[in-house]
């Protein structure tokens, strides 16, 4: 079987993931999974031990996109938060571990997380 040769992306995201997937399941909370493209952000709170996911929410939402001027800025990213903090809430869900993926803690993922705090989450 030949072997597949990963790029520098794949193996930041991979080893990234792995590790916080051991520290949520060794503590028993869920993760709150990002992702960023050019045009929107999504964000996500996944539970390793039940393999499903509790809330959801990103810039194509439309509560989310109604009071944006751009959906690929930092105020997008901070509104986002906001509501996955909001929607993780009412799943009763307080605390979580962040989960950036392959996307380095600055700008967009940031003001993510930020938002994410001031909407109440933990982490």
């Amino acid at each position: 079987m030949a072997q597949i040769k990963l790029t520098s992306t794949q193996r930041r995201k991979y080893r990234v993931r792995n590790r916080i997937r051991a520290t949520a399941l060794a503590q028993g909370k869920p993760r709150l999974s990002i992702h960023r493209t050019g045009t929107h952000m999504y964000a996500q709170i996944i539970d390793d031990l039940q393999g499903k996911t509790l809330a959801s929410a990103s810039t194509m939402d439309a509560d989310v996109k109604k009071g944006l001027k751009s959906t690929s800025n930092k105020d997008a990213a901070t509104a986002v938060g906001k509501a996955v903090a909001a929607k993780a809430s009412k799943a009763g869900v307080k605390a979580v571990i962040f989960d950036r993926g392959q996307f380095l803690y600055h700008g967009r993922v940031k003001a993510l997380a930020d938002g994410a705090r001031e909407g109440g989450l933990e982490f």
